[in-house]
């Protein structure tokens, strides 16, 4: 199956068990995580226009909405309709407009968006580069993108731990929530697959970001990239 269109069944049949699949999971620790992304994203007084990539039930969007200057918008756009559902339910009275999109082909104008920020999605990305370039040609000039995603640790002893975890305990969790065992086989697959900062920072470098950088969480298990247009 094309991987967009598999990316889009398996969201869309998961949906409403998602995020109380990813706090349990992450044991409440993805929580923390994006709001230290959040902080990354709304450090400005001034009101700003947000683009959240692969959005999903928007509790990235709305973590930034409630954080960022008054006036401020996101726009949350992913391939899942079934995930947008169950967000625009938790966006009602918020700046936030949620709508079908697809990272790799954005339909917005270049420099519309002051930030642009993706949590737990860019490993899903079938053409990783162009999705890379499409959000750098969206930013405005000086604009930031915030990268939130699982990865995993470099230290051979926690390494060992975490892929019995995920590759093993995972699936079975995510089964056993959802009646879906596929999804939760993919999803641990597709973090081990995904590059480390050293491979990860030279391709945000080559789709023309500038001062790009990393920083960890829990030994490795999430990272964070910022970059500047």
């Amino acid at each position: 199956m094309p991987k967009k269109e598999g990316i889009r069944e398996l969201f869309d049949d998961i949906a409403v068990k998602y995020d109380r699949f990813n706090h349990i999971s992450s044991f409440g620790a993805d929580r923390s995580w994006r709001r230290k992304a959040v902080r990354a994203i709304a450090d400005t007084d001034r009101p700003i226009e947000v683009l959240d990539v692969a959005t999903g039930t928007a509790d990235f969007a709305i973590a930034v909405s409630r954080k960022a200057a008054p006036g401020s918008h996101i726009t949350g756009i992913d391939l899942s309709e079934g995930m947008l559902e169950v967000g625009k339910t938790k966006c009602q009275g918020l700046p936030i407009g949620l709508e079908t999109g697809d990272a790799e082909n954005l339909r917005f104008a270049d420099g519309t968006f002051d930030r642009v920020c993706v949590a737990f999605g860019v490993r899903n990305f079938e053409n990783l580069m162009k999705g890379l370039k499409e959000m750098h040609r969206v930013l405005k000039p000086g604009g930031k993108l915030v990268i939130l995603e699982l990865s995993y640790p470099k230290n051979r002893l926690i390494f060992s731990f975490y892929k019995f975890y995920s590759l093993k305990i995972l699936p079975r969790i995510g089964a056993s929530m959802t009646g879906n065992t596929g999804a939760f086989t993919y999803l641990p697959d597709s973090i081990l697959k995904f590059p480390l900062p050293e491979k990860f920072l030279p391709m945000l470098k080559e789709a023309g970001y500038s001062q790009a950088s990393a920083r960890q969480f829990m030994f490795g298990v999430c990272r964070m990239y910022c970059a500047i247009k």
